[in-house]
């Protein structure tokens, strides 16, 4: 995995954080995780790794932490970061600040293969459980009907920091629709997108037994 980065090129990074912690219980990214802020880690290795970060939080918070306010849906706050980055950047990295653990060998990673002439590039570990693509409702009682059982051999769980050629991310995103992460408005745009290994420990903390073993990981237990 690259541990550097082409100076040619200029990154900036867009690190969203504009949730509300429904699924946790309250503002994660606030959570404290050793000496700093979940948020935080995501913030410091996204700056080390590149030219400039942009940072989007919920409103009530973005001016005490000098952020971009974040919209109703993940994508909508994308596009407030992404309207905050310099024209100038040439390749945009969006990364989760519930991503505490990403190395800057994989921000390097992601933005080597743009640069190297992907319109982006994601994150992707191999999934162990098999996978079963389901039926959209119901049949009676009985539950939703298999439909197929994909390959497992080609299927990965998607991480970030996810890269992207700026102008291909921007004009995705003049869209104005709605997905779960950038890769698929660019996908959906016609761009191509390439997977590079993830990092087993880049977990993003969803749940607070995620909390927990981010804090074993470290060693920071509060």
């Amino acid at each position: 995995m690259p541990t550097h980065r082409d100076t040619t090129e200029c990154v900036w990074t867009v690190v969203v954080g504009g949730g509300t912690g429904t699924r946790f219980g309250g503002p994660k990214q606030y959570e404290p995780l050793g000496r700093r802020r979940v948020l935080d880690h995501a913030v410091d290795t996204a700056r080390a790794a590149g030219d400039g970060v942009v940072v989007v939080l919920p409103e009530a918070d973005a001016d005490r932490e000098g952020a971009v306010v974040g919209g109703v849906t993940r994508s909508e706050s994308v596009r407030n970061g992404l309207a905050a980055v310099p024209m100038s950047a040439t390749i945009i990295c969006v990364h989760d600040a519930a991503r505490p653990f990403a190395s800057e060998a994989l921000f390097a990673a992601v933005v080597a293969a743009v640069a190297d002439g992907a319109d982006g590039a994601i994150p992707g570990v191999p999934v162990t459980d098999t996978i079963k693509l389901v039926a959209t409702s119901a049949t009676g009682d009985r539950g939703r009907a298999v439909e197929s059982t994909p390959p497992r051999d080609r299927l990965v769980a998607v991480q970030t920091p996810q890269a992207f050629r700026a102008a291909v991310l921007r004009a995705a995103h003049a869209s104005g629709l709605d997905a779960t992460d950038d890769a698929a408005l660019v996908e959906r745009a016609g761009g191509t997108v390439v997977v590079v290994p993830g990092e087993v420990d880049n977990r993003k903390i969803t749940h607070p037994d995620d909390l927990r073993w981010a804090r074993e990981r470290i060693g920071g237990a509060t």
